[in-house]
């Protein structure tokens, strides 16, 4: 039984930071690409930041290079996002995703997904 379960979203002001997390189980975690995703009403699911199964890898979206950064404990199959300089537009469900044969940016390549979590910045 897969589960990709985020946490620590919530509210933060414009230039402020937070690290989102996903517990992930029921898979063989280091095997797979993780990336986060992000959505808001109406709009597609937006590809925000990917990592190679050994970390050393990393794709990020142009709105949050420089901003945001990924990373994966593969001993505590565990992904995490780093958000800084956190902007209005940031604001969104946040969901973790796990791929097992490809590393980008595109909702289609994902097979898992968690439920999301809440990010808003005001």
């Amino acid at each position: 039984h897969v589960q990709l379960v985020e946490s620590g979203g919530g509210s933060v002001q414009v230039g402020g930071f937070l690290r989102l997390s996903c517990a992930a189980s029921g898979y063989t975690y280091s095997n797979y690409c993780m990336a986060w995703f992000r959505q808001v009403p109406g709009k597609e699911r937006e590809g925000v930041a990917s990592i190679y199964t050994g970390g050393g890898s990393t794709y990020y979206a142009d709105s949050v290079k420089g901003r945001f950064a990924v990373s994966r404990d593969n001993a505590k199959n565990t992904l995490y996002l780093q958000m800084n300089s956190t902007k209005p537009e940031d604001t969104a469900m946040y969901y973790c995703a796990a791929a097992r044969w490809f590393c980008g940016g595109y909702s289609s390549q994902y097979q898992y997904w968690g439920q999301g979590t809440q990010v808003t910045v005001s």
